[in-house]
């Protein structure tokens, strides 16, 4: 530095030019600020049109962009079909839908043009309910349905022998196959598609039940094999019995970890998602989720989904009709209770889906301001097909409601007016372990598998599928072992961004 301090005067003698210089600039540009984030979905159900032509399909994406929607739940898995060419179950023979033509391909290519997520959603268990079978000999109706027996029988069963609920055949996913197939289905769709979510539908057991419980499903003789196996029991559960009804619900949050850990291994930025039950009033707390319809009718634990981290969103169908104060009340309950899982696990969106074909459209409108009041992440409308209780009863069309639905979300004052961004998961946060064991006797379902820290202190603790599978998707960083059945296996640490795989645990 020079004596006379002219090398200290420098940086304010360029800071003074360079204000001059703007300020000959005149005015400057505001930066806008940027959009929120704040998931707002869009159920497309494929029962009907909306997604099955190029021409449908130009619709939908127009009309989703004029409402400032971001998401797109899009059913490209009905029942046991795919609308798409490359996926572990065959092409939908759905006949509107142009041969050749893959609606999953095209719906990917216009939406994310104009910015608009697509999330693959798939219904779990339903694989047909026409009386005329599947025309593609490898659908798992044909190859797996009432026509087979012993193993390669997939079919949920009641407790008083029905094989259906309702007008549908189902998959048990206590049938290791059945889960193995449901598993595939979605990962094949993560895998060949540049979906920004894939979506569980029905991932539960069926409806049909006593109001309240208990549930009366899960009678495949496969899978109560590998339940007596697995908890020592005998003779045939009553559906109420506590121990059945556990293993059950455990079946569900199987298939869900395990699935999510196989699309996750494939791509990890792909939202894994669910469509989750909220029959009823919502519950205070946890312990009052445990006691609700939700887990007693469907044995469906969403609840431990959010906390193990095996959703990256949770979407409640929170369908309940706003101009009835006892389901309105209902509505904010089940978005209150999900507020409490959002801190429970900060990095589980909760989104509160909403019966737009149940509500006139200022109920509809009422229900996304009552879901931001919750503080939740989002909102979804089902569906696209039935946006109003108008359309749902046949007296308007969709065509007539859209552009006034359009109007009331994003027009002026509307609570869409303003645009809003979704993003994929960040893939870095990412931090997730998947493991097998083997068995040299006795049943590879079923066994605890716990998560160690070096001290020897348990971490997590989870409960092999019937392939012996299991994994853990919320932990520590650091070093950790994994035990099961008295086998502990060697020191090993995960790495984010990807799914680690843990040293093999052989059990005698």
């Amino acid at each position: 530095m020079s004596t006379d301090g002219s090398t200290s005067l420098l940086p304010r003698r360029l800071a003074l030019l360079a204000a001059l210089l703007l300020a000959g600039c005149g005015p400057q540009t505001p930066v806008p600020a940027p959009a929120p984030l704040e998931l707002r979905g869009l159920w497309v159900d494929a029962f009907g049109p909306g997604l099955k032509t190029p021409a449908e399909i130009d619709t939908l994406v127009g009309e989703a962009k004029a409402m400032n929607v971001n998401v797109l739940f899009a059913q490209v898995g009905r029942r046991g079909d795919c609308y798409c060419t490359l996926a572990a179950m065959p092409r939908t023979d759905d006949p509107a839908v142009p041969a050749g033509f893959d609606p999953l391909a095209d719906l990917i290519t216009k939406a994310h043009a104009q910015g608009i997520q697509v999330h693959a959603w798939i219904i779990t268990t339903a694989i047909w309910n026409n009386v005329v079978p599947p025309t593609d000999p490898t659908h798992a109706f044909n190859a797996h349905g009432p026509t087979t027996t012993g193993r390669a029988n997939w079919l949920m069963v009641k407790n008083d022998g029905t094989l259906k609920a309702g007008a549908d055949w189902l998959l048990d996913p206590g049938h290791p196959d059945a889960a193995e197939y449901i598993r595939n289905m979605y990962v094949s769709v993560a895998k060949n598609y540049d979906v920004d979510g894939v979506q569980f539908d029905r991932v539960r057991y069926p409806d049909f039940n006593p109001v309240g419980g208990p549930n009366n499903w899960g009678y495949n003789e496969v899978a109560l094999e590998r339940f007596r196996a697995e908890t020592g029991t005998a003779g045939t559960p009553l559906p109420g019995d506590p121990v059945w009804s556990a293993w059950r619900t455990q079946q569900i949050t199987n298939l869900v970890r395990e699935t999510a850990l196989a699309v996750k291994a494939v791509k990890p930025d792909v939202s894994v998602n669910a469509a989750t039950i909220t029959y009823g009033a919502g519950p205070a707390d946890e312990a009052g989720f445990l006691d609700s319809r939700t887990a007693k009718e469907v044995l469906q634990d969403w609840a431990t989904w959010v906390r193990e981290g095996y959703l990256d969103v949770n979407v409640m169908m929170n369908y309940k009709r706003e101009h009835v104060a006892d389901q309105a009340l209902w509505f904010r309950q089940w978005n209150a209770f999900a507020r409490q899982m959002l801190t429970v696990n900060p990095d589980v969106a909760q989104v509160s889906g909403s019966a737009i074909y149940l509500n006139f459209q200022p109920g509809s409108v009422a229900q996304i301001g009552a879901t931001r009041e919750a503080g939740l992440s989002g909102w979804a409308g089902y569906s696209y097909r039935t946006p109003d209780a108008d359309v749902n009863a046949g007296t308007r069309t969709k065509e007539q409601v859209i552009p006034e639905l359009t109007a009331g979300l994003s027009g002026a004052g509307g609570p869409f007016e303003r645009a809003a961004r979704w993003e994929r998961p960040n893939p870095d946060k990412l931090r997730a372990i998947s493991g097998q064991i083997t068995v040299a006797s006795g049943p590879i379902g079923g066994r605890t598998v716990e998560l160690l820290n070096l001290q020897g202190g348990v971490l997590a603790s989870t409960t092999t599928d019937g392939q012996g599978r299991y994994g853990f998707m919320r932990f520590p960083e650091g070093s950790v072992q994994v035990r099961a059945g008295g086998v502990t296996s060697p020191v090993f640490t995960p790495t984010s961004g990807s799914v680690v795989q843990a040293p093999a645990v052989a059990l005698p």
